[in-house]
């Protein structure tokens, strides 16, 4: 086994030696078999997932990628039985490695607190399945339970919260969802001297177009932000933004709304072309603090990313 052992400050980057089994296992996805009249399992995840193509089914079934609920390998010629829970693994042909390194904040029998770099995603998704964090912190934690309490964007940097042990896991996950957690973030955006701060947006917000794009929309609101001013500078100020709710893409639609887009956003106002990943020009938001009561253990916990946003270009002048 790997001598490596998690402290503050070390990028989880490697895997212990004998993890392939869990270097798979991260990118698992459950299917429960619908209606249908196919004779075998293999026939039946053909005509669900075509696009994947027979003999990628046939490679995924050789190699044990097709797995009952309890993990355990399936045969292609299993009948097919509807409602069954069947596992199987994503994958991604020639998938790009992604330049940036995750940092691990806290490690303890429950949770694992990383600081993540802008560009690299949480979990699989898309064209990502080994370079997002879960993959790489369950290669290097040996733990293929790790699950993410919250989701932040692949485009945005920070704290990202998860789960080690699934006995604990309702207890945190109930911080979010009954909003009991402190989210705070930074961001440069341009300047908005006729508005005034600190400043409460209360929206709905629904998806738009393209699908992965979020919208404001007229009625109820579902979504709501506080916003304040940490630095003014000529053209752009750093804003502290703390979301009352998790939409997706929440704080970067609401600052587009505000008419201060976040500085280096590829989606809002307008979606950029081409929406290659530019490196030198990441989206200029950060998860910086997260902060709550211990559901275990009835203490305050308190964690801050070790990330900062460096000051834009056009003002770096201003001293």
């Amino acid at each position: 086994m790997s001598s490596w052992h998690p402290a503050r400050g070390r990028s989880a980057r490697g895997p212990p030696s004998g993890s392939c089994a869990m270097s798979e296992s991260i990118a698992a996805s459950t299917l429960h078999l619908p209606p249908g009249d196919w004779r075998t399992l293999f026939e039946g995840l053909c005509a669900q997932f075509p696009r994947i193509g027979r003999t990628a089914w046939e490679d995924r079934f050789a190699r044990g990628l097709v797995q009952d609920r309890a993990g355990l390998p399936l045969a292609p010629d299993a009948p097919y039985r509807v409602g069954q829970c069947v596992r199987y693994f994503r994958e991604v042909a020639g998938e790009a490695p992604i330049p940036f390194h995750e940092t691990l904040l806290h490690v303890d029998a429950h949770l694992v607190v990383v600081d993540k770099p802008h560009f690299l995603p949480v979990t699989p998704a898309g064209g990502f399945v080994r370079e997002t964090v879960l993959a790489r912190l369950a290669r290097a934690l040996g733990n293929a339970d790790l699950v993410p309490l919250h989701r932040i964007d692949r485009h945005t940097a920070g704290l990202v919260l998860f789960s080690a042990d699934p006995s604990s896991r309702a207890a945190y996950q109930a911080l979010f969802r009954e909003r009991r957690i402190d989210k705070h973030y930074q961001a440069w955006a341009p300047a908005l001297p006729a508005v005034d701060f600190p400043r409460v947006r209360r929206t709905r917000i629904e998806a738009g177009e393209p699908f992965f794009r979020m919208r404001e929309v007229a009625g109820e609101a579902n979504s709501e932000t506080r916003f304040d001013v940490l630095e003014r500078r000529e053209r752009y100020w750093r804003y502290a933004l703390q979301p009352v709710t998790g939409r997706k893409h929440q704080l970067r639609v609401h600052m587009a709304a505000l008419g201060a887009p976040i500085l280096h956003d590829p989606f809002y106002p307008a979606l950029a072309e081409p929406l290659r990943d530019d490196y030198a020009r990441p989206l200029q938001l950060l998860a910086e603090r997260l902060a709550f009561i211990d559901p275990l253990s009835g203490k305050p916990r308190e964690f801050a990313s070790e990330l900062a946003l460096p000051r834009p270009a056009q003002d770096a002048a201003d001293g």
